[in-house]
């Protein structure tokens, strides 16, 4: 188990890497969110219309 000392130090450092990287925590979360929203709670016509999007976005 860690020392108390070692937990806030972890702490801290987790804080301040995160306010030094607020896009890619938000990118993270974001791409968390589409993941599981299509393994677990897309329709098909929600994959369907995922699929156009991204075929869209990619052929743009």
């Amino acid at each position: 188990m860690l020392a108390h000392a070692e937990r806030t130090r972890k702490r801290l450092a987790k804080k301040k890497w995160d306010d030094k990287n607020k896009d890619k925590n938000r990118i993270y979360r974001y791409r968390s969110y589409a993941r599981k929203f299509i393994r677990d709670l897309a329709t098909d016509d929600d994959l369907k219309e995922l699929d156009e999007l991204i075929h869209k976005r990619l052929n743009d």
